[in-house]
């Protein structure tokens, strides 16, 4: 499967439609795909083969399938490959399946100089390809022609290649003679059987890369502190390198405290940690009180809490002369916390907001002039 600058986030563009889909879908799984013994394919090279390509490549075989490894350049990988054999020209079918932005980030990302693209792109050789491998010298040719290869898998990054200033080696698996059943049969194998990568690891590989922005290292260092430290509110309840039932990721972590950001200008990870604590100490006590502290972890009501969290911690630094202490936090989110029913921590059907919009009410609900001016 292409990495994650290769797949666009909404779609995955294909050359087959949901007619051909749907018809492979029945075919049986152990169909023998055509390899480069089959008849004719294996042959002395043409003297004369005109506008033609030659590169050393190697037969490789994984149990009944066979294809070509090999490397070409880019330039010519943009020059002989469409995601659309029904298009004459394979630009018009890139913008019609791929996502442009995604192509023009790995065409930035290629003419960085410090861009590397390891994985296979992946081919299936078209007629028009006039395929022709001579074992003897471990050569394959093929024509340069627009709709030589169908793409398979990697046309963000063959689109991209398009867009690029630079040429660059590139990795590529050939597939040969190949029906349109089965080339449809390998593009669902290959974007149904392999997982992407959890976007919690990557977010631990970003702090190795060190590409981590201020911000996200911030969030960072004050789930870590959560996740060590004994006196921690979310103790035993993070997970920070992959997503598990009942407990909080690191992905989680940070869509919640992202949209309060900005109240932690200039402030260590330390300090928020702190007052975060401290809050959320006192939100675990009051979902105690209603027999509902293993909610702590719903996602919907952790991001509701912390949406929360700038109303009530205003509140309390005005009680306290600007220190959030944790009796403060006890005496305006306690009493909110009685008024709230065992069912709406979280509430059915509620987002987030929609669930922090309901907590804000309520503590409004409960206020008291009187009692916000003698405590």
């Amino acid at each position: 499967m292409d990495s994650s600058l290769d797949s666009p986030p909404t779609q995955v563009a294909t050359a087959f439609s949901a007619e051909e889909a749907a018809r492979v879908a029945g075919a049986s799984p152990n169909a023998p795909i055509v390899g480069p013994d089959a008849e004719g394919e294996e042959e002395a090279l043409p003297e004369n083969a005109g506008k033609s390509i030659t590169e050393a490549a190697h037969i490789v075989t994984q149990g009944r399938h066979r294809f070509y490894s090999l490397t070409l350049s880019s330039d010519v990988l943009a020059a002989c490959c469409t995601a659309d054999t029904r298009a004459e020209n394979p630009l018009d079918g890139f913008q019609r399946l791929l996502d442009r932005r995604r192509a023009k980030e790995i065409a930035k990302y290629i003419d960085s100089g410090f861009g590397t693209t390891p994985c296979a792109v992946i081919l299936s050789a078209q007629p028009q390809a006039q395929l022709r491998y001579d074992r003897e010298s471990g050569l394959l040719r093929f024509r340069r022609d627009p709709g030589a290869f169908l793409i398979i898998d990697g046309q963000h990054r063959i689109f991209g290649f398009h867009m690029a200033k630079r040429k660059i080696k590139v990795p590529v698996v050939v597939y040969n003679k190949l029906t349109r059943a089965q080339e449809c049969q390998l593009f669902m194998d290959i974007n149904t059987k392999q997982r992407p990568v959890p976007q919690e690891l990557l977010l631990d590989i970003r702090r190795l890369s060190e590409s981590e922005t201020a911000a996200e290292a911030l969030l960072h260092d004050v789930f870590d502190l959560f996740a060590k430290n004994e006196d921690s509110a979310l103790n035993g309840l993070l997970s920070p390198a992959e997503r598990r039932k009942g407990m909080i990721s690191r992905v989680t972590f940070n869509a919640a405290l992202k949209p309060i950001e900005s109240i932690f200008n200039d402030a260590s990870a330390e300090d928020v940690y702190g007052a975060l604590n401290r809050y959320l100490s006192v939100c675990a006590e009051g979902l105690r009180l209603q027999g509902a502290q293993e909610n702590m972890v719903n996602p919907a009501l952790f991001k509701a809490l912390l949406l929360l969290f700038p109303d009530i911690a205003e509140r309390v630094a005005e009680r306290g002369g600007g220190e959030l202490r944790v009796e403060a936090f006890q005496q305006i989110l306690l009493p909110m916390f009685r008024r709230l029913k065992k069912s709406e921590l979280p509430k059915p059907g509620a987002g987030h907001l929609a669930m922090r919009e309901h907590f804000r009410k309520t503590l409004t609900a409960g206020f008291s002039l009187k009692d916000w001016l003698f405590n």
